[in-house]
């Protein structure tokens, strides 16, 4: 039995419905109430109103004669005829007249007048107030449009121009596992004679910059095939039914032009996993377009040539109907670059600069530790702006450098003054840090100690790079990086005496740290390898909960200040045991502002052969 729908009425249907109003009013309402308000007599009795003077205003028009009483409380209206005296018995009786030609005598006029204006005056007036309720309603250009239900895609020709593989650098695996969706674009029929389909969908995962959306268009660049792009909220309207209408549309138009790719970004707007409860509004506008995506998916004919990809950074929030084998078949990571996919990514984006000859990007990909695709980009042309505001004709290595510390902690504030009370208690704490980072066995290396203040809020920071690339640390370095996130406090307290607010962000570091040890990293002798916290979003923040009683919650609060509290006071001994040095160095930051990591290890370098450098196994053997 073929189910017969009713189709959905379009707002030229409301508008015919107003229109036919509108001539039912001019041919029946209009004259109706004309007639209630007009009276019509002879000639007779308008003589005989004028003779008497009981008449008020009087119009001569073409075909008639309208007139009031002198109390202009009626109307009236008569046959004119052809009376040689009647302006001057009209004068006599004090009428107010005048001649009229009617609008009766020129039918465009009349046409024009009583039908063409109302329509016009209609549809412009109900223009703007569509328009004012989209404004209102925050809604686009077409969040009033019924039945439209396009889908808005953005659709990319082949071109030879476009984007490649060898423009998206340090995703290696990724490009590995999408070049197989390019050979079957290319030879779908090897494929189909062994009896093997490819994926119907692919899902691109993870954090924010890394370079989904440049891999789905080097996919299609690759394959020379036209790409379908449309992020995951446009899907979302205002009225029921119309996202879903925008999927069809879509996918329609992507079976005429198959072979391609269609490209979803952000499918988390509409693939959120549906509530299962009995008053969840299963009925809503984002879970109807759903189904519909999961209806044309598993519509699709076998090797029809049409690719689908989709990008997100919360593949756990999606539907399991969606990420079930059939629809998408294969998730692909993209996670955040290594060490060496950290240098081809800023080598490829050099490419579209000028810069000087024997750049070391293996150190400036060192100095960009966790930064994505996108941030390593903005460090080229954050290098390029510094070269252009230098004079100079090309960006050298400090460009650079200078650019990495930017996108970590802001432009230098150079009208922001410190007291010398406060600059001393700055350079005390940055001293800190490196001198308690330095004496440890299993600390990065110092890069640079400054401290001059940032455009994000740091007074000053030590810069610590490491030599390679670490995927895993132990229990000894994570407590080492804690007892060096304690050292600016500690030097604070060794040397001033007393303990300012230059300290939260590393009290908010040190704290996480520790408390990551205790209930995810299994570090602790208490708890031994039982997960009490676990991950939200791995790829947006990393936001945590725990999962444990109020009572184990009380005991983890108890093992996490333990173990600040004794990286603390390891800093504080590692500082007092090398007073003298923490106060020269400390002065000497004071005086020059900027200290490089080789100023900083000739520095101690110095103490060390004059044995008055005590590190940690020094302060180990004392404290035996």
């Amino acid at each position: 039995m073929k189910e017969v729908k009713s189709p959905r009425r379009p707002m030229i249907f409301y508008y015919l419905l107003v229109l036919i109003a509108i001539i039912a009013f001019n041919l029946l309402a209009a004259p109706l109430m004309n007639q209630r308000q007009t009276k019509s007599v002879n000639y007779n009795t308008f003589m005989s109103m004028t003779e008497k003077k009981n008449i008020g205003d009087v119009e001569i028009q073409d075909q008639q004669i309208v007139f009031t009483n002198k109390a202009k409380t009626q109307t009236y209206k008569t046959t004119k005829v052809d009376d040689p005296q009647l302006t001057e018995r009209l004068y006599k009786a004090g009428a107010n007249f005048r001649q009229n030609i009617s609008s009766t005598s020129n039918p465009i006029v009349s046409f024009l007048l009583n039908w063409v204006l109302p329509i016009v005056i209609f549809i412009l007036l109900g223009r703007w107030l569509n328009r004012r309720m989209i404004n209102q309603m925050g809604g686009g250009a077409n969040s009033m449009s019924f039945g439209l239900g396009k889908s808005n895609a953005k659709v990319y020709v082949p071109s030879e121009a476009g984007i490649h593989f060898s423009d998206v650098a340090g995703e290696d695996e990724a490009k590995e596992n999408l070049s197989e969706i390019v050979d079957y674009l290319h030879n779908s029929k090897k494929y189909a004679a062994i009896g093997a389909t490819m994926p119907k969908g692919v899902l691109l995962v993870g954090p924010p910059g890394t370079g989904k959306t440049m891999l789905a268009k080097a996919v299609a660049g690759e394959a020379n095939v036209p790409f379908f792009s449309i992020s995951g909220s446009e899907f979302v309207e205002m009225f029921v039914g119309m996202g879903a209408s925008k999927v069809r549309d879509l996918f329609r138009q992507a079976k005429e032009k198959a072979p391609c790719i269609v490209f979803i970004d952000e499918i988390d707007a509409i693939g959120q996993k549906r509530a299962g409860g009995k008053f969840s509004g299963s009925n809503d506008e984002r879970e109807q377009t759903l189904n519909q995506l999961l209806t044309e998916m598993d519509g699709f004919e076998e090797n029809n040539g049409v690719v689908i990809l989709a990008a997100t950074n919360r593949p756990e929030s999606l539907d399991p109907a969606l990420t079930r084998p059939g629809r998408f078949d294969r998730r692909v990571p993209v996670n955040l670059p290594d060490l060496k996919g950290r240098e081809a990514i800023l080598q490829v984006h050099a490419k579209k600069i000028r810069t000087m000859p024997g750049i070391d990007y293996n150190a400036i990909a060192r100095m960009a530790v966790g930064a994505s695709g996108a941030e390593l980009a903005n460090i080229i042309n954050e290098a390029a702006l510094r070269a252009v505001r230098g004079h100079r004709q090309a960006v050298n290595q400090s460009d650079l450098e200078e650019s990495v510390e930017v996108v970590i902690a802001g432009y230098q504030k150079k009208n922001a003054i410190l007291s010398p009370k406060e600059k001393k208690i700055v350079a005390y704490h940055e001293t800190g840090h490196a001198l308690v980072a330095a004496l440890q066995t299993q600390s990065a290396p110092v890069q640079k100690i400054t401290i001059i203040p940032r455009t994000s809020g740091a007074l000053g920071y030590t810069m610590q790079v490491e030599e390679g690339e670490k995927n895993l640390m132990s229990k000894e370095e994570l407590t080492e990086k804690i007892v060096t996130l304690t050292g600016g406090r500690a030097a604070e307290e060794v040397a001033i005496g007393s303990v300012s607010t230059g300290a939260s962000n590393d009290i908010e570091q040190a704290t996480r740290m520790a408390r990551a040890m205790i209930t995810r990293y299994g570090m602790s002798d208490t708890f031994d390898m039982v997960a009490l916290e676990t991950v939200e979003n791995a790829y947006l923040g990393g936001d945590t909960s725990l999962a444990c009683s109020a009572d184990t919650q009380k005991v983890i609060d108890e093992k996490v200040v333990d173990l600040v509290k004794s990286s603390h006071q390891k800093a504080v001994d590692l500082l007092q045991a090398n007073r003298k040095v923490l106060d020269e160095l400390a002065m000497y930051l004071y005086d020059k502002e900027t200290i490089t990591g080789d100023e900083f290890m000739a520095f101690l370098a110095k103490y060390q052969n004059e044995g008055e450098l005590t590190d940690e196994a020094g302060l180990a053997a004392v404290a035996e």
